[in-house]
């Protein structure tokens, strides 16, 4: 018998970065029960949250129950239900834990409505560089879908030229929806910076994310 090479398909990592400052505090708990589904079905999943500053919470949600899970992230994340600084947030992210969670290209899931009070030009550039970081950037709002509105915020007008999808995450049916989107997306495939590159940046004023060396990731 001829041995034959089978291909495997591995499902792509996700990242979840979630706001849970007070204007998304009416949508917290389906979010949250969310975020824990996902840490339950994926192999690879990093949880993030953030109001004022940034906080992983991978550790409380994998491999516990819904309660504890919740129980666990109110422990964890002392900025729950205040203002809302995005790019801040992705700032810490960018810098802190992207070399180690961004490495194997994933696609990463933003969940905010938009309402920034930090610097838009700071959510600007840090956006810009996590987009050329991930797979794919897609930014989910639960205001979408509601009538008469429109991404006017400074900080969705700032961030959406960056986002790869808008939608929707405000029931059952956008959530559904969302994961046949996710079921369509390629195993591969998007020129990526790596990772590495931001903590050699960081520090320097005035960066541009899209001065730095794009490498070609498989």
């Amino acid at each position: 018998m001829i041995p034959r090479r089978e291909r495997h398909r591995t499902t792509r990592p996700l990242v979840l970065i979630c706001d849970v400052s007070g204007s998304m505090e009416p949508y917290a708990r389906m979010l949250l029960l969310f975020a824990h589904a996902l840490a339950q079905r994926h192999r690879s999943v990093e949880l993030f949250a953030f109001s004022t500053r940034l906080t992983r919470i991978t550790r409380q949600f994998v491999g516990r129950s819904p309660d504890h899970a919740l129980s666990g992230f109110h422990d964890a994340v002392r900025d729950w239900a205040s203002g809302t600084r995005i790019g801040e947030a992705l700032r810490t992210f960018n810098v802190d834990w992207a070399r180690r969670v961004l490495r194997r290209g994933p696609t990463v899931l933003l969940i905010s409505d938009g309402w920034d009070l930090g610097d838009p030009e700071l959510l600007k550039a840090e956006i810009a560089w996590l987009k050329r970081s991930c797979f794919r950037l897609i930014w989910l709002n639960p205001l979408v879908g509601s009538p008469d509105y429109e991404p006017l915020t400074r900080g969705m007008r700032a961030a959406l030229p960056y986002v790869d999808d808008f939608l929707s995450i405000r029931n059952m049916a956008s959530l559904e929806a969302l994961a046949a989107h996710l079921a369509t997306l390629p195993s591969r495939g998007r020129r990526l910076v790596r990772p590495a590159d931001r903590g050699t940046v960081r520090a320097r004023a005035g960066h541009d994310p899209g001065a730095v060396e794009e490498s070609q990731w498989s």
